[in-house]
């Protein structure tokens, strides 16, 4: 199983998968033929229906601002091994073509060249949460102490800056108002939520903060703003907003919080190895689920859970997301996903709470909660898969949601 530094990428909104890959595909593409005299890309499936909404057409044109660009749009055309898919090719002052590449966006920010294998260097020895929970009873350790043990110490220098990244996230976006922007015009609303909040007390007062989080980020990503997937753009105010919540609320330190990173992005990593975290072919039960279950897990491990309650806790994270559809409203990261990362994180304390409660033994694992989430995602039609053709996604912009 790869690192969990492949789950935490820091990087600009609105899409993991429909501008940051495409960005890193355009770019490395270029380094590689700079010469030519023109260049074509073409996009295919997913990233061709909503690639407008999530913006992968202007950071492509800003890699290539300095030189002679076609885009392509395929929305109905599916290459075989993602939906997520864009061919670029570069030509001669002859129009002889000198390159051909089809490249993968594979989710979470993550790139594949066809013809390479998507596997990456394997860190850990085990790549199923069952083995990794036998492990930790064998050796008396916690899930954190597993990540820390296959990664090095210098874990810990990479989950300082992200969680640096992630908590200046959170006070951009409640320091600025206005709307977002695309054609919904959706007007931020953490601002006024961390307002409201100040003026409440008692547990009214933390819910009101914790959805402040969670909004102040992901309205940072539908802007373009520099976040941390986790484990994708669309879902990533959802862990950071958890941790937030218990490091004003607990007064867990940093220290602690690192380490609940380092637990959750062990359960990001899970699901990206066993099933997939992109929207595009599994649904939004792969990103807002997955982010979930990450920031169910962190929860459960700050309030001094075992590692059997934080396996139920982030078992229960995506268990109750299964079946979620991708369905941007007007091919943008806001209707409903924006809403969604409020309503995950605050999923996440529940669970936590359910968790806490029982001894951490329960029926259906979290392994196969993967695998039931994969599946489902494959038996999703594609009009439910980030190609905003189905759900919410029919609906334009009218009601002042």
């Amino acid at each position: 199983m790869e690192s969990i530094k492949e789950i935490y990428r820091i990087g600009h909104g609105p899409s993991s998968s429909h501008t940051m890959g495409p960005r890193l595909a355009a770019e490395r593409f270029l380094a590689q033929n700079d010469q030519a005299a023109r260049f074509v890309c073409t996009l295919y499936g997913s990233l061709a229906a909503t690639g407008k909404g999530h913006l992968t057409d202007a950071v492509i044109n800003e890699v290539f601002a300095k030189h002679q660009l076609e885009i392509i749009w395929e929305p109905t055309v599916f290459l075989p091994h993602h939906p997520n898919a864009l061919k670029l090719e570069s030509f001669s002052n002859q129009g002889q073509l000198l390159c051909s590449k089809v490249t993968y966006s594979v989710g979470g920010g993550a790139i594949v060249e066809e013809g390479e294998s998507v596997r990456k260097e394997q860190i850990y020895p085990y790549s199923t949460m069952d083995s990794i929970l036998d492990w930790c009873h064998e050796n008396g350790k916690q899930l954190w102490e597993y990540v820390e043990e296959f990664e090095g110490p210098g874990i810990w220098e990479f989950l300082h800056e992200i969680w640096t990244v992630m908590k200046d996230s959170i006070k951009r976006g409640q320091e600025r108002e206005g709307t977002l922007p695309g054609e919904l015009r959706l007007p931020r609303k953490a601002y006024a939520f961390k307002l409201k909040a100040e003026n409440f007390s008692g547990p009214f007062k933390k819910r009101s903060e914790l959805f402040s989080f969670a909004l102040a980020v992901s309205e940072e990503n539908a802007a373009g703003g520099l976040i941390v997937t986790a484990p994708t753009c669309g879902a990533c105010g959802v862990v950071p907003a958890v941790l937030r919540y218990f490091n004003k609320t607990y007064k867990s330190d940093e220290k602690h919080v690192l380490k609940a990173l380092a637990t959750a992005g062990l359960i990001g990593t899970l699901v990206k190895t066993n099933a997939s975290i992109s929207g595009a072919e599994v649904g939004c039960q792969g990103e807002v689920g997955t982010a979930c279950a990450m920031a169910s897990a962190a929860a459960t491990q700050l309030m001094g859970g075992t590692i059997n309650q934080i396996e139920y806790s982030a078992e229960m994270g995506l268990e109750h997301h299964l079946g979620l559809t991708c369905d941007p409203v007007a091919g943008l990261v806001q209707i409903p996903c924006i809403e969604r990362n409020a309503m995950a994180a605050e999923r996440a304390l529940a669970h936590n709470t359910y968790a806490l409660m029982s001894d951490g033994r329960h029926r259906i694992s979290f392994d196969e909660v993967v695998d039931t989430m994969y599946q489902t995602g494959k038996d999703l039609p594609n009009t439910y898969k980030e190609t905003s053709q189905g759900g919410l996604a029919r609906y334009q912009a009218k009601g002042k949601r």
